[in-house]
C-alpha cells in the first residue's frame, strides 16, 4: 500500500528544503514533488508543500469464510 506524506515550510529557503528532503528521505520516504504557493506582491514563494511516498508493507488479512 502507497502512503503519502505531505510536510509544510513556511519559511521557503534553499536551506529548509535541503533540511527536509535529507529529514525525510532518511527516514526512507521517497521525495515525489513540491507546490509553491505565491503572492501576487512578491516573486518569492510565501509557502511550499513537499510530498513524499512510500510502501507500507502490512501483514494481508487471512480471507473471511463465508462457508456456514
Amino acid at each position: 500500500m502507497l502512503t503519502y506524506k505531505v510536510i509544510e515550510l513556511g519559511n521557503v529557503t534553499e536551506e529548509t528544503i535541503e533540511e527536509a528532503l535529507n529529514t525525510w528521505t532518511a527516514k526512507g520516504w521517497r521525495f515525489d514533488g513540491m507546490q509553491f504557493a505565491m503572492r501576487e506582491s512578491s516573486r518569492r514563494p510565501s509557502m511550499a508543500f513537499m510530498l513524499f511516498t512510500r510502501d507500507d508493507v502490512r501483514e494481508e488479512c487471512p480471507p473471511v469464510s463465508t462457508d456456514i
